[in-house]
């Protein structure tokens, strides 16, 4: 058994073997009380999309062979033997004598409510009402729609309509004017380019922050962008953090573009701490701002010139102003210029 073959052994599954069952139990995750140690409310968290536990009373976590290895106090070979002795095959589970057959998966699988978004169609970004969302997010609808769709659903019977991100696994992340939500299976959205092997890597959180990236670089250099010169991992959350961790292992140099807020940092510190000093904090660029696409509003509301930097350099503008002396007015006017060409590192 592969490391990867043990981690896909689902948790919620292997817990209820040991005859551990939620508390409380939802359709994305489940409550337990700790298998560690006695808790009065129920603090063990099992993430049912991302296959994770987190045990909040003493802030661990992760996947199957971490939890393993915490109750038997051994290493991650010893935790998959442990497994492969109880994962005989494909459709039934047996730890410790019980077993979990495919007709009792499916039995619990049609207790689980269905997913509240109906999804009717998806189509090529062409609504106006999208297109003029992304235009006000300060984001190009010709740059988005090389990687958003519109989708066409329901959620309790009203019809809707939003963009629609495609994640690694089949899910969709949905944004529109007044919604914020998903489809699942939530998931990492990896881009890479055929024919290329990058080194380099830029992770964002959300994919609005990765469209805003896009259109900086689409204005600041319409002709040669740039944008195969790197893969690109979205996040879709931070939670999602741990997916992004072994596919990040392929890349020498790897730039983060997280958001200024806690969520965000943690996410950062979750980053250096597997790959030190592979990574590249980036979000100085855009210091000051909540995220990158909150960036990219603030200075798409200025005067046009001051985001479509011109591609002639910046010093001989400052040696024409200083020849002619300038006056106090007309040196203010050259701070935007400063931050132009700062802009340019995106």
């Amino acid at each position: 058994m592969t490391y990867q073959e043990a981690n896909n052994i689902n948790i919620k599954d292997y817990l209820e073997s040991l005859g551990i069952l939620p508390v409380v139990d939802k359709l994305y995750y489940g409550m337990y009380h700790s298998p560690f140690r006695q808790d009065d409310t129920p603090s063990f968290k099992v993430d049912y999309g991302v296959n994770l536990w987190c045990d909040f009373g003493t802030g661990e976590g992760g996947s199957l062979i971490d939890l393993v290895m915490k109750q038997h106090g051994c290493n991650a070979y010893g935790a998959i033997s442990r497994l492969e002795h109880g994962y005989y095959s494909a459709d039934t589970f047996s730890f410790q004598g019980k077993n979990i057959t495919e007709r009792n998966l499916a039995r619990e699988e049609r207790k689980r409510p269905a997913s509240p978004v109906e999804i009717r169609s998806i189509q090529p970004l062409q609504n106006p009402a999208l297109t003029n969302y992304l235009k006000s997010r300060g984001i190009a609808p010709e740059v988005a729609a090389d990687y958003v769709q519109e989708m066409y659903y329901r959620v309790n019977g009203k019809s809707l309509f939003a963009l629609a991100f495609k994640n690694n696994a089949g899910g969709y992340e949905l944004r529109n004017p007044g919604y914020k939500g998903c489809t699942s299976p939530k998931d990492i959205t990896r881009i890479q380019f055929a024919g290329k092997r990058n080194d380099a890597c830029f992770v964002f959180e959300g994919f609005m922050d990765y469209l805003s990236f896009l259109t900086i670089r689409h204005k600041n250099s319409p002709a040669y962008p740039c944008i195969d010169w790197q893969d690109y991992i979205i996040l879709n959350s931070t939670a999602n953090v741990d997916k992004a961790l072994y596919p990040l292992g392929e890349y020498e140099k790897i730039h983060y573009l997280l958001d200024n807020d806690e969520a965000g940092r943690k996410a950062t510190q979750d980053i250096l701490k597997e790959y030190g000093w592979r990574v590249r904090d980036a979000s100085h660029l855009y210091s000051g701002h909540k995220d990158l696409n909150d960036y990219l509003c603030q200075k798409s509301s200025q005067p046009t010139e001051r985001m479509q930097q011109p591609s002639k350099p910046a010093q001989p503008e400052k040696q024409t102003q200083s020849a002619k002396q300038p006056k106090p007015k007309e040196k203010n006017e050259q701070s935007p210029g400063e931050k132009r060409k700062r802009g340019r590192r995106l």
